[in-house]
């Protein structure tokens, strides 16, 4: 099945006109703003939008630190795409391969048969997954934090770890569930170590057993310095507020094995640890791979000032996914500021393609870099000369977010959930069950037997 390029609209005055197709493949932070904008800007007749993405709505991705570590609500980082869009259509699902030569997409849909996507115009907007390595381990027992999901499960398996630490009268198996391990020092590491051993640390006043000397946090890192988008020597001063609050940083050092839970590391250190988070960079999504379209050195998809991708036409690319040039012989790093602001010139630049008008290139200054590191603590660049650690730090992070976090109704609940937060202590409540909700009613479900005999079940 084929949805067609060039759909036909019949105007009130009964003639009939063909319709460009725009598909964005992505509704991040990227796709979605690029998508309201086209639809307020075009008019009805210039053009049909399609937004595909396997979730029916939008992260906010640096908040999801904060959920791990409870202070703010899942519900309230995600935007529905659905009821963002006026026009756009949304459809729940993957695009698996992108045929540019043909103007075709594979769609698989969350439930059905998978069918071809014709376009005129495709915006790729498909983001970054987690860059893993081939080590013993990592696949069975490592999680990342690139999704609501993910960090919603960290938060439920930290606070298990410490409920089978304190329930338990073997000393192994205690000292492996207060063993956390992070590997990778960049902005994702950092702020999920940081508000992790914030919430054990916190929730170590409800368990008698357990007391903050006993958690032991590892943050691993290959190079010889953490957060490096900060600068060399905010990121020293991160990692010496991060040494003071017990973790223990090992820096020039990789991670060697992880086989059943027991931790090798390159330095010769060996210890079993109950929770393994994987932050050790990011590549493009595969989708980006799975076709025509033209790729950079590394695997980026090629991408000129103009957000246009290189060597073909009517397709444009940005955020984590594409390598934009940045007029001084290097490339934009792929990073939320970016996504930002490309938006609305990617946007625009698809508008004059579609109307014969001039680009304009995307170009923009760094305005710097914040990162929270728990409650009251942080670490923050900015304009290139203001550096800043601790809680003048903190404020910055939180109120670059609160201003960059999409629409109104979700500053106002992530801005309500703080206010919440400074009145009362946090919530310490663990729902590790979330993870297979049905298991209680397939044991209740299952038939009981007694002595070998089928017992009847008394409705």
């Amino acid at each position: 099945m084929t949805e067609g390029r060039n759909y036909r609209l019949v105007h009130g005055g009964g003639d009939e006109a063909e319709i460009p197709h725009v598909l964005i493949v992505g509704g991040g932070y990227l796709g979605m703003y690029t998508a309201k904008r086209l639809e307020k800007t075009l008019g009805p007749g210039e053009a049909r939008i399609t937004v595909v993405d396997p979730n029916s709505y939008m992260t906010y991705q640096p908040f999801l630190p904060e959920i791990a570590a409870g202070s703010i609500s899942p519900r309230h980082v995600v935007v529905p795409l659905r009821r963002v869009f006026n026009r756009a259509r949304v459809l729940t699902g993957r695009v698996i391969r992108v045929d540019h030569a043909a103007r075709s997409a594979h769609f698989e849909p969350a439930v059905g048969e998978p069918r071809e996507i014709s376009y005129d115009y495709i915006v790729m907007a498909t983001g970054a997954v987690s860059r893993t390595l081939p080590i013993p381990g990592l696949a069975e027992w490592g999680i990342g934090i690139k999704t609501v999901e993910e960090a919603v499960f960290l938060r439920n398996h930290v606070l298990e770890q410490l409920n089978i630490a304190d329930s338990t009268d073997d000393p192994e198996i205690r000292r492996k569930a207060l063993n956390f391990v992070f590997v990778g020092g960049g902005f994702a590491g950092a702020e999920a170590i940081a508000e992790l051993e914030d919430l054990a640390r916190d929730a170590t006043r409800i368990y008698p057993s357990i007391s903050a000397d006993d958690l032991r946090f590892y943050l691993i890192e290959a190079a010889d310095k953490i957060l490096p988008e900060v600068g060399a020597d905010v990121g020293e001063k991160a990692l010496n507020q991060l040494k003071r609050r017990g973790i223990d940083i090992r820096l020039s050092t990789f991670l060697e094995s992880a086989v059943d839970q027991h931790i090798k590391l390159s330095d010769g250190t060996e210890f079993d640890a109950g929770t393994l988070v994987w932050t050790a960079g990011v590549k493009p999504s595969p989708v980006v791979q799975a076709g025509d379209l033209p790729l950079g050195p590394k695997g980026h998809l090629d991408t000129s000032e103009y957000l246009t991708l290189n060597g073909v036409e009517n397709a444009f690319a940005g955020g984590d996914n594409a390598q934009v040039p940045d007029g001084a012989g290097g490339f934009y790093p792929p990073n939320a500021q970016n996504a930002v602001r490309q938006a609305p010139v990617l946007a625009d630049n698809v508008i004059a393609a579609l109307r014969g008008t001039e680009m304009r290139p995307y170009r923009h200054s760094n305005l710097g870099a914040v990162a929270g590191l728990g409650l009251h603590k942080g670490a923050a660049q900015l304009f290139g000369r203001i550096k800043l650690t601790g809680r003048l730090a903190w404020y910055a992070h939180r109120s670059y977010h609160l201003y960059a976090v999409p629409t109104f109704n979700r500053k106002a609940r992530v801005l309500a959930d703080w206010i919440v937060g400074f009145f009362l202590r946090r919530d310490y409540a663990a729902l590790p069950e979330m993870e297979e909700p049905r298991q209680a009613f397939e044991s209740a479900a299952k038939p009981q037997v007694e002595n070998g005999r089928l017992l009847r079940r008394v409705s």
